[in-house]
Order: structure tokens, then sequence, then C-alpha cells
């Protein structure tokens, strides 16, 4: 595989996360041009308030007692925690109301804190930074080590002042919640058919770039399997990774972009139920906590015969129709991959283009954006260097890069 485009593959992530960034679960578009002047064209700060927030008053609730029993860390709130509802802290945020895409509870809009509140401009979100966790145990240890790993990932999340970013997504806190229970670490990951948005683009991000570590896909897909369960039990995320793997690889081997990622397109089911369909579905239950569990599990794993025909959506629907109506922006892989395929095939892989592209459709725009930054960084033999120097930590971020490619680049 290039070397250069690997680099280029990483920049793409961390380039398209800082962008989305401030609008990461916008789902109606037009607050995105409202609050933004006709929308994303740059690294902006995380506004306040977030229109459509529900991150306040999510819950996280660990065994104390035990965790201080094993010596395990278990507080990933830190300065955040007037956010969460927990069993260690007086939560005094009123849930007042039911609205945006879900209907969840959120408080009234003068609270509604940004899921990425305090965030400055050109700055990366955890999700991105867990990325970095990983890239550095890998310099670290001059090879992967799975435990070594989930030690890092541990200290990150549990050290005061290391994790900038408010938001603890779902899957942290089922994990931190299985940790401080006394369950080994390997196994912390909460499953799919347990928690509905396990099942999330989050999943993939990191097994992707692990997946560059190896030297052939039979291998790098079973790398990037292997590291998924480590925090998603998730069967839509392994399918996602059986598609995206590949399609990554074959882009660093300069294989042309648009027909090799129609080709891959064309492998990926699509849901019975879908867009408008699955937003009206949640928002009929006042949110999808309100769904018994083997009906979420039927709505997000029963597909239909079709595949997604990239040429064929093109033509038959606008980007409007596509985003929302078509297939949601929310979390899920098997909505997402169609979304990030779209705005790829239909900016003819632009890097710019697309990352903007992404930035502006709003939902889970941030991890959706990541793997769609590294499929464009991936076949890119440069990403604009305005776009890399304005990330606030470009010189750490360059160093680790340059230290990842020359570690997994070695014969």
């Amino acid at each position: 595989m290039d070397t250069t485009r690997m680099k280029n593959a990483l920049w793409g992530a961390f380039v398209a996360d800082a962008m989305a960034m401030p609008v990461h679960w916008y789902y109606q578009r037009k607050y995105i041009q409202e609050g933004f002047d006709g929308g994303i064209t740059k690294y902006e700060d995380a506004p306040h308030p977030h229109p459509e927030s529900f991150m306040v008053g999510n819950n996280y609730h660990p065994n104390i007692t035990k965790a201080k029993e094993l010596g395990r860390p278990f507080d990933i709130a830190h300065e955040h925690i007037r956010f969460y509802d927990t069993n260690y802290n007086d939560f005094n945020i009123a849930l007042a109301v039911h609205a945006g895409e879900h209907k969840n509870a959120m408080p009234q809009k003068d609270e509604r804190y940004h899921y990425h509140h305090g965030l400055k401009a050109g700055e990366n979100t955890v999700g991105a930074n867990l990325m970095r966790v990983l890239i550095r145990s890998v310099i670290k240890e001059g090879k992967y080590n799975q435990e070594r790993f989930i030690e890092d990932f541990v200290s990150y999340l549990t050290t005061p002042g290391l994790n900038r970013d408010a938001y603890t997504e779902v899957y942290i806190r089922a994990w931190f919640e299985n940790y401080s229970k006394g369950v080994p670490p390997h196994a912390c990951a909460e499953e799919q058919r347990n928690v509905w948005s396990i099942a999330s683009n989050g999943g993939i991000i990191r097994p992707l770039l692990l997946s560059l570590t190896s030297k052939s896909t039979f291998q790098a897909l079973g790398v990037a399997l292997q590291h998924q369960q480590i925090t998603h039990r998730s069967d839509n995320v392994s399918s996602a990774l059986t598609v995206l793997v590949p399609l990554l690889r074959e882009l660093l081997a300069k294989k042309p972009p648009m027909p090799t990622l129609k080709n891959a397109a064309s492998k990926v089911q699509r849901t019975k139920i879908s867009g408008e369909e699955l937003s009206k579905t949640y928002a009929d239950h006042n949110g999808p906590g309100n769904i018994p569990k083997d009906e979420m599990w039927d709505i997000h794993t029963q597909f239909s015969d079709q595949t997604v025909d990239l040429d064929a959506l093109v033509k038959a629907f606008s980007e409007n129709e596509i985003l929302g109506s078509v297939f949601t922006t929310g979390c899920y892989p098997e909505q997402s991959l169609p979304v990030l395929m779209y705005l790829l095939y239909k900016n003819d892989f632009d890097f710019e283009a697309s990352v903007l592209a992404n930035a502006n459709a709003g939902g889970d725009n941030v991890h959706r954006g990541i793997i769609l930054g590294m499929l464009a960084g991936a076949a890119s033999e440069e990403i604009p260097k305005a776009l890399k120097e304005s990330l606030v930590e470009y010189e750490s971020i360059d160093k680790e890069i340059e230290a990842f490619v020359k570690i997994i680049s070695a014969e």
C-alpha cells in the first residue's frame, strides 16, 4: 500500500471529524444553514445551544462499590458530569420536551448543551482522539497489543483533563458500567441486541484504522473484526467492516476510485425500514428507548433484496431526498454506508467537497465523516495543507501519523 496515501487516509479522518464537529447531530439541516451563514465552510467552534441535543440527562450508573474493591477507575465524566444522570452526582437539569429527530426527552433550549460543548474550531472529538490512543499504543509497542490498548483506553477516559470532549457515547458508558462490575476488560463491550445504538458508526473507525497494520486484506479483516469486539458487539458494525476494509485497501492500492466505490456499494444491502419510515417509527414511540428490544433488532437487521446502486440513486434522488427521506443520517452503519458512498460518488471523490458535504449533511456526520475522510484521503495524492495545519493538535497529530505509518509499512 502506498505510504503517502496511508498518511492521507489518516489525515482525512481528523480533518473530517473536526469539520463536522460543530454540527454533529443536527438532523434538521436548516439549523446548519441558519447557524453558520449558509452552512459549514471551515472549522468552527461548537455553538451553544444545540437545537436538537439530547445528550443532557444520558445515564451512567457504574457499580462504584465493586469498582473500588477491584481498584478499577469508574469516573469518565470528570468536568462534564453536570450533563449526565449518574449515581455519583446530583443531576438537576429538567428534561421537559420530546423533540428532535428521535423525539427523545431533552431540556428547554437554553440547556441543550452541545455534544462537544467547549470544543473550539479545529479540535477533534473523543472518537478521533481514541483513534490517536490506538495510534500511540501501536507506536509505543512497535505493534498492536490488545491488552496494552485497553489499558491506554481506560487511562485516557478516566484521567481528569485528558478528554476535553463532553460527549461520552453510549458504548463508552456501557463499557465502563460492565468494567466496574468486574467483567474482564476484553469482554466489557455491550451487545447490539441489548442496546440499540451499539450498532453505530463509532464502532467502525478504530477497527478500520487498525486494519492498516496488516499486510493482506484477509488478515486485515480479521484484525478489524477482533478489535471491534472490544467495544462494539454488533452484527451491523461487522457487516460494514467486511465492505469497508477491502474498499479502503483497494483505494490505497490506487485502484480507480469511482468504479471501485461503485463495486463496493453493490455489496451493501438496503434495509426494509429506512429513511422517513425509520424516523417515524422512533417518533411514534417517543424515542427509540421505548421500542421493545426484539422489535429494535428486527428494525435494524431486516434487509431487502436491494443493494446500493449509486448511479440509480444519483439519477433518481436529489441530495436533500437522500439525506433523511431515503436514508436516515443517524449513527447506524446500514444507513450511513449508502449516505457516505453517495456523497463521495456525487462529489467525484473530491476530498474537500466530500468532507464539506458530509459536515453539512448533519446527523452522525462526525463518525460517518471519519470513515468518509479515510476513504477520500486514501484516494488522494494530497490533502490541502491549510486543512491539516488548522487542526488545533496539528503538530502532535503529524508526528503520530509519521511514526505510525513508518511502523506499519516496515517490512
